[in-house]
């Protein structure tokens, strides 16, 4: 194949492969179907590839079947040389068929129905765009608020594939926030189920689900978060081989999103989010995970069962004390304000003696000496100050080292 010539004018301009459903654009250009139109719905700009010339999302894109038959009969006379043949596309899928699919839903056999979208969604980014405008998302929302009514897993994996491929808008999301409560009651239920098969995804595709709807839920709905709805995102981090890294992620936004709110604070807290976020942290995570972690682990620190809770765990003040300027700015602000946290409301004997012991004193004062944000070598200074004459009477202490800042 690789020493066969293909002519020019059957390779696609974007994907520069042969065109398998060759259409022509509005500026006289021809592409494949599926590089086109996933030019025109995911790129930022929409001007036609090789002229430039304006080329609207809308516009119509017309099949060029006299090249489409020249291509299959020049792939049909090179099958000896390892062409494949290239079949005839099937026509594209519109709004209505969508339509029809959703009304099937509430048929006895909607398992045929979500299959079909399910196999629709994964397709083409076409399909995608067309199921978002013929309502697809919360169709299928309601069929899984069903299913937890019904106490029913039936079609579940199926109805979450969907909706993880169309990867919900926030504009859809927040147009139907009278049924989040219980959209939110729904999911929750679905992490706590268990399932012969597909365990990772089916998890995974409800978290990050949740996420998209917690990101455009109002105030009132997230003050109104159960304890339940907690102990199973925590669930979800604490066993992380149950889910995948962009689910894991997407749980720890979730946490991030309700940490505002106090009562949720210590809905999490009593959930064993601390520790959890502690462990997820010994693993040495990628670098916007422990921003997630530390920015949770703030938070939590702003209650005073969340500190003791942070406190209690061996590693806490040991990893957050390593990550300063390891990791990225927005780590060491969190870093830097959990310590402040601690050293303001928590500092016994015991915890100034650890934070020696840690490393926590040597790195604040390395943190003086390079170039980041005034305000967090300010914070590093109101700590080394707040406990100088305590650590001053530990031998280990590098006196001149913490002198040199500190008088």
């Amino acid at each position: 194949m690789d020493d066969i010539e293909v002519p020019k004018y059957f390779i696609c301009p974007i994907s520069l492969q042969i065109m398998k459903d060759p259409v022509t654009a509005i500026t006289g250009i021809t592409y494949d179907r599926e590089s086109i139109e996933q030019w025109l719905i995911t790129g930022r700009n929409t001007k036609c590839p090789v002229t430039q010339q304006p080329l609207p999302r809308a516009s119509d894109l017309t099949p060029n079947h006299t090249l489409r038959r020249l291509i299959q009969a020049w792939c049909t006379e090179n099958a000896s040389l390892g062409v494949d043949r290239i079949p005839t596309p099937k026509p594209p899928h519109n709004i209505f068929h969508f339509l029809k699919l959703i009304k099937e839903l509430r048929h006895p056999d909607k398992m045929k129905a979500l299959r079909e979208l399910d196999l629709l969604a994964a397709n083409n980014e076409r399909n995608r765009k067309y199921m978002v405008e013929a309502g697809v998302p919360e169709a299928i929302l309601s069929f899984i608020v069903n299913c937890f009514k019904e106490d029913c897993v039936d079609g579940l994996e199926e109805a979450l594939s969907v909706l993880s491929s169309i990867r919900i808008p926030s504009a859809e999301a927040k147009l139907f926030p009278k049924e989040n409560h219980e959209i939110i009651k729904s999911l929750t239920w679905v992490l706590g189920l268990e399932f012969k098969s597909q365990v990772i995804m089916v998890k995974s595709n409800a978290v990050l689900t949740l996420k998209t709807i917690i990101e455009t839920a109002s105030s009132i709905l997230l003050e109104r978060l159960e304890p339940q709805f907690f102990k199973m995102i925590v669930g979800v981090l604490k066993h992380g081989n149950k889910a995948t890294h962009q689910a894991m992620n997407a749980a720890l936004h979730v946490l991030l999103d309700a940490c505002p709110w106090g009562r949720n604070r210590l809905m999490m807290v009593e959930s064993g989010a601390v520790s959890t976020l502690i462990e997820l942290e010994l693993g040495s995570p990628e670098k916007r995970t422990t921003e997630l972690i530390l920015g949770i682990l703030f938070h939590l620190c702003s209650c005073a069962d969340g500190r003791a809770e942070f406190l209690n765990h061996k590693a806490g003040l040991a990893v957050v004390t390593k990550r300063i300027m390891r990791v990225s700015p927005v780590a060491d602000d969190r870093a830097v304000l959990i310590l402040s946290l601690i050293s303001k409301f928590s500092a016994t004997n015991l915890v100034v003696h650890e934070m020696l012991e840690v490393g926590t004193v040597t790195k604040l004062c390395m943190l003086l000496q390079v170039d980041c944000a005034t305000y967090l070598k300010d914070k590093a200074m109101e700590i080394l100050r707040s406990h100088f004459e305590e650590w001053q009477k530990f031998p280990c202490t590098d006196k001149t080292l913490l002198t040199r800042y500190i008088k």
